[in-house]
């Protein structure tokens, strides 16, 4: 890795969780490089994304939300992602986790049993499935009263949710299923559709396309 760089961030290209930050150093999954004593030498859960600090004495965090926290507290000093007032902080906080603990795990299960599973086992893509319809519902509850999850503004909450919505969504609208994002959950679309305009979010993707396209 080179110390020149402000951060280097251990990730693969196609897992969503590393998308949430950016300059990125991939790791081949296919070759277990994430479990390589390379990476978990900083990160002994062998995951990825994984975040050094060269700025802050080579400080290693991991896991994507507590990296995100990590860089709104450190260097978003004008709280343009994030929130200051200690009642916003723990919704902010209790979104991460809301995120952490429900999409992410769900989302991954459906797209894992859907995609990658060796055999179709229809009583998990159904369980999966409705799982990611349930918390697509609990967003879309919120999001029909307010812009944003918190602060009446886009965080670091609404931020984390954007790589799995762009796997869940995709899959919705291309299923069988007589789901219609749109129409069953309006409010939803737009906020993740004003996600996906904001430059850096859009220029991530771009990105991650581009690095996908040069795999296959």
């Amino acid at each position: 890795m080179s110390h020149g760089e402000h951060f280097t961030l251990f990730t693969d290209v196609r897992g969503p969780n590393g998308w949430k930050v950016a300059e990125p150093k991939y790791l081949d999954f296919s070759k277990q490089e994430q479990k390589s004593p390379e990476h978990t030498q900083y990160n002994p859960n062998g995951r990825i994304p994984t975040l050094i600090d060269h700025a802050n004495n080579d400080f290693v965090v991991w896991e994507s939300n507590a990296i995100l926290l990590y860089l709104v507290e450190k260097y978003d000093t004008e709280h343009k992602i994030s929130v200051s007032v200690v009642n916003e902080k723990v919704h902010q906080l209790q979104w991460l986790f809301f995120q952490a603990s429900g999409q992410g795990p769900y989302y991954g299960q459906a797209t894992w049993f859907i995609r990658y599973h060796p055999e179709k086992i229809p009583s998990a893509i159904e369980r999966y499935r409705k799982e990611v319809i349930r918390v697509i519902g609990v967003l879309e509850s919120v999001l029909s009263k307010q812009d944003w999850v918190v602060g009446g503004k886009c965080t670091i909450a609404d931020i984390s949710f954007v790589p799995w919505n762009i796997f869940a969504f995709r899959r919705l609208s291309t299923d069988d299923s007589d789901v219609n994002l749109e129409r069953d959950f309006p409010a939803v679309t737009k906020w993740h559709n004003a996600m996906l305009k904001r430059h850096a979010i859009a220029e991530q993707i771009k990105l991650r396309q581009s690095l996908l396209e040069e795999q296959t």
